[in-house]
């Protein structure tokens, strides 16, 4: 039996758990991999006869996770696979202060999530199915704050601004190859997540933009995860997906 199978970061919360919902449907094959399991997902899977497996792995040791991702991907027999495509999903905001007032701990590990995971993964994803005949996509969750500098937002913006350049080299690559992988860098718009909580609750004496962050919650202009998660599901599944390397999902039309 064959399926469609998608590698999915930061599944446990927020707009991953719900693609990774979503993505819970007969004849596809779910990979999670996120600091915990989630056992909502695994009876989901259950009900919808959807193969579901989830990986408890600290995203910031990045060498260890994408070679565990490699071999795991060499292992599979692609002949029982109808496509495969990684979701990198995860990503943190350290302390919403100035850089100056940052501690560097916090500044390295929220690179390590959201910006050398994303790019270990993806070099790991494509070594391994090189040399697979079926279509292999990549899609990177990105940000608005990935192309519009913020204060108090150096470590998240630097690490978005980095997944849409790589994604762009990535492109490149890809193209010169017979059996490239599609790449898209996607922001997926303003979510109701925990992320967007830990601005607007931020102290806007260190964060200018706090007050923006909560008229957004208060005039009801952000997206649910359940939502959002729908929007770039819909934009992967698009027959033009990765002829635009950088993309905002508000943009589709």
């Amino acid at each position: 039996m064959t399926n469609h199978l998608y590698i999915l970061t930061g599944a446990s919360r927020g707009m991953g758990l719900a693609m990774a919902e979503q993505l819970l449907v007969e004849g596809n094959r779910l990979l999670c991999i996120s600091r915990h399991k989630n056992e909502a997902l695994k009876a989901l899977a259950v009900k919808n006869c959807s193969w579901l497996e989830q990986w408890a792995l600290d995203l910031a040791q990045t060498e260890f996770v994408a070679d565990t991702l490699r071999v795991w991907l060499r292992s599979l027999d692609p002949a029982q696979i109808k496509s495969a495509t990684l979701i990198n999903n995860a990503g943190m905001i350290p302390a919403v202060v100035p850089l100056r007032a940052s501690d560097p701990a916090a500044l390295a590990l929220a690179l390590r999530v959201g910006l050398e995971a994303p790019l270990l993964l993806t070099a790991a994803f494509l070594s391994a199915t090189e040399s697979w005949t079926v279509p292999r996509k990549v899609l990177n969750i990105s940000s608005g704050l990935g192309r519009r500098a913020m204060a108090s937002q150096a470590a998240y913006c630097a690490a978005k601004a980095g997944m849409d350049h790589f994604t762009r080299c990535l492109a490149l690559d890809e193209a010169r190859l017979p059996n490239g992988a599609r790449v898209c860098s996607l922001a997926p718009g303003v979510i109701d997540t925990d992320m967007q909580l830990q601005l607007r609750s931020a102290d806007a004496a260190a964060f200018p933009d706090q007050a923006a962050f909560a008229q957004l919650k208060a005039k009801g202009q952000l997206s649910t995860a359940s939502d959002a998660a729908k929007h770039v599901l819909a934009w992967l599944a698009r027959p033009d997906f990765g002829q635009q390397a950088v993309a905002d999902v508000r943009d589709a039309g």
